[in-house]
């Protein structure tokens, strides 16, 4: 459980990093998904040891980068 398994600080750097992530992925239909998806890639990033906020921030804006362009790229008529 994440409670435990991090101090105050991480976890704080963690929720940080979240919104700071989810601020780039707008809003469309899956945004629980794509959520729990930049959760999911913080936590693979907190897990390797980088627990700093720059650390976590860079993890989730590249996670929310990702998912984006998967989303322009199904918007993109086919030729």
């Amino acid at each position: 459980m994440i409670c435990e398994e991090f101090d105050a600080r991480t976890k704080a750097n963690l929720e940080v990093a979240l919104a700071r992530a989810c601020e780039r992925l707008g809003s469309n239909g899956v945004y629980h998904q794509a959520r729990s998806y930049v959760a999911g890639k913080l936590l693979d990033c907190a897990h390797r040891g980088q627990l700093s906020l720059s650390a976590l921030t860079e993890a989730g804006l590249a996670a929310a980068t990702e998912l984006n362009k998967a989303v322009a790229a199904e918007r993109m008529p086919r030729i």
